[in-house]
């Protein structure tokens, strides 16, 4: 079975049910944390009755600076949405480590955006060194995945868009909430990762709702073809792609047709004014919830709770 871990202001603790057990460690990050894994099996085992959880304030269970690398489209229903057909190539894009808020933190929207989109997504923390040339297997994501978090890939598509700028547009300030939960993963949890069920509601309305049987590319996978390039490091945090029901949806093929004809000013003007009628776009006063977990909550990495406000 998987164990919660909870990262507050003065240190982690190790979660049961509705109590939390102090880890007993010197560790600061979470790199130092997984490599004092005793710490927090000594601490789960521990007959100590705890704290209630609901006392404690979490933070982000990864700690910054670490390397945030996302996987763009990586969900059937998410490229059905965004008007892929046929195979689409494997994309990976980097967010800022300054973006990872906390589980409950308020998302800010910067003043002149005004297209603000939600993407729940399940994060993969690394546990050991994953070198250039590493070819992953299946059976090897325990050797380099620690755990697993719930994380919100927030995104700014009037940047993201006509800017053609993912790192921007998904890197500002409370972008990325992560947490409440790291869950560190035995080998045998591994095989339950597909039936993890992704949900995130706005306002109490739900709007994405996908296991991970949907994701086109899968992690071991995934990490095969980062490390063509890429070295990842202990803490280092992977987003795996979002499932569909964002409030960014493609056009109609009709309208992509003579938009494609129109200068790209005209193009953008009459797409953002079509989105302007969306009621999907997060606005200043909404409330978003997000959950990942397996219907047997073998694996549950608990609730998000983000308010959206406006920059003052």
């Amino acid at each position: 079975m998987s164990t919660n871990v909870l990262r507050t202001t003065d240190g982690w603790w190790v979660v049961r049910d509705e109590r939390a057990v102090r880890v007993e460690t010197k560790a600061v990050t979470t790199a130092e944390l997984l490599a004092d894994r005793d710490a927090v099996r000594e601490a789960a085992a521990s007959a100590e009755s705890g704290t209630p959880v609901a006392d404690l304030v979490a933070l982000p269970p990864v700690t910054t600076p670490c390397r945030v690398v996302a996987q763009m489209v990586n969900y059937r229903s998410h490229a059905k949405d965004s008007g892929f057909t046929g195979d689409i190539p494997p994309t990976f894009f980097r967010k800022a480590s300054g973006s990872v808020s906390g589980p409950h933190d308020t998302i800010i929207r910067p003043g002149h955006v005004n297209f603000l989109d939600y993407e729940v997504e399940l994060g993969l923390v690394m546990g050991a060194t994953l070198p250039v040339g590493t070819v992953v297997e299946e059976q090897d994501l325990p050797r380099y995945v620690a755990g697993l978090v719930l994380t919100n890939d927030v995104s700014a598509r009037d940047v993201q868009l006509t800017k053609t700028q993912f790192y921007e547009s998904k890197s500002y300030p409370t972008f990325t909430p992560t947490g409440p939960y790291l869950a560190l993963l035995e080998p045998e949890d591994f095989t339950h990762l597909l039936n993890l069920r992704l949900q995130l509601s706005v306002n109490g309305v739900s709007r994405q709702d996908r296991t991970l049987a949907d994701m086109i590319v899968r992690p071991a996978q995934a990490l095969t073809l980062l490390a063509r390039f890429q070295t990842l490091a202990p803490g280092d945090l992977l987003l795996t792609g979002t499932p569909g029901g964002t409030a960014l949806k493609a056009p109609p093929k009709a309208a992509e047709k003579i938009a494609a004809l129109l200068p790209p000013a005209l193009k953008w003007k009459a797409f953002f004014k079509g989105q302007a009628k969306n009621p999907k776009y997060l606005r200043n006063g909404d409330l978003v919830t997000a959950t990942i977990a397996t219907p047997d909550g073998r694996i549950d990495l608990g609730e998000q709770r983000t308010p959206i406000a406006d920059a003052s």
